[in-house]
């Protein structure tokens, strides 16, 4: 279920979207995309948007380009993967991104792990960092905190579902000795991914503490970059068959995506732009050739 080996085989291909109130239903979603052949259904979140809008949208290279409203409006993550699986049998229920750092890490622990448990291990969790300096300040995050307290949020979050007595203790965050369940399905918990680039400072921290990479990238090769990862990864000690690789917003096109595979990725993930549901569903229906090509 993790596929974390890289075996040179074609990726698995998924769907991600930003799901809204204005969209699809996400059992209906859930349901289309699993029936259609795809592996995965990836889901992103924002608690809220501060109207202030002081942080520009990274999704542009201009500063005044406004963000675009259906970041206001996306639905409840977790919730919403949780819709699924109640519907689906084999779907992999992804984030892309879990904003750690402004979560409560025992209150996601516990969600999580509820997820991954109930729905048979299939949660694959995406972190962030965070852009959005406004949004995180209404959750008590210091922008300049960010990194650390995703990093010991995620290992409070593993003792919580690794240990009978759970104990953890940070910088930032602590937990005294305590019982929590469910365990995930999983003895090590869901796979945690880290997004971003590969600038030192996110390579550094995939090769200490994640389980790998989730880029955002059209191209239909990471190229080197991958290739600085997997020796940081080796050089750091850690099995280079365990390595994962889930490339969002992936190109379409099948040569790419063979490419992708064999350089080691086991994910690529679709986007699906439209919040309009029929959009949507022809969408899903002109990339399901994608994974029926590539897996038969």
């Amino acid at each position: 279920m993790d596929g974390s080996r890289a075996t040179g085989a074609p990726p698995a291909i998924g769907i991600t979207l930003m799901l809204t109130d204005r969209s699809i239903h996400p059992t209906e979603l859930a349901r289309e995309v699993e029936a259609r052949g795809f592996e995965s259904l990836f889901l992103p979140e924002h608690s809220h948007i501060p109207t202030s809008r002081r942080t520009p949208w990274p999704g542009s290279l201009d500063p005044t380009t406004p963000l675009p409203d259906y970041y206001a409006r996306l639905v409840d993550q977790t919730v919403s993967l949780a819709m699924a699986a109640a519907v689906t049998e084999r779907l992999v229920l992804g984030t892309a991104v879990t904003l750690v750092a402004q979560h409560d890490p025992i209150w996601l622990a516990k969600q999580v792990a509820t997820l991954d448990a109930l729905s048979g291990g299939r949660v694959l969790i995406g972190a962030g960092f965070g852009w959005n300096r406004e949004e995180a300040e209404s959750h008590g995050v210091v922008h300049g905190d960010r990194r650390r307290l995703v990093e010991e949020h995620v290992a409070l979050m593993r003792t919580l579902w690794r240990d009978e007595v759970a104990e953890f203790r940070g910088e930032l965050v602590s937990l005294e000795p305590s019982w929590a369940w469910p365990k995930p399905a999983r003895p090590e918990g869901p796979p945690v991914l880290l997004g971003g680039g590969t600038g030192p400072v996110l390579l550094d921290a995939i090769v200490r503490w994640a389980d790998g990479w989730m880029p955002i990238t059209a191209r239909p090769s990471l190229g080197d970059r991958l290739e600085r990862l997997r020796a940081a990864w080796t050089e750091a000690g850690r099995d280079p068959d365990r390595l994962q690789i889930a490339v969002m917003g992936a190109t379409t096109d099948p040569a790419g995506l063979e490419q992708l595979g064999r350089e080691g990725v086991q994910r690529a993930v679709l986007t699906i732009w439209s919040e309009d549901r029929d959009e949507i569903l022809r969408t899903l229906d002109e990339l399901a050739e994608l994974p029926r090509r590539l897996h038969g």
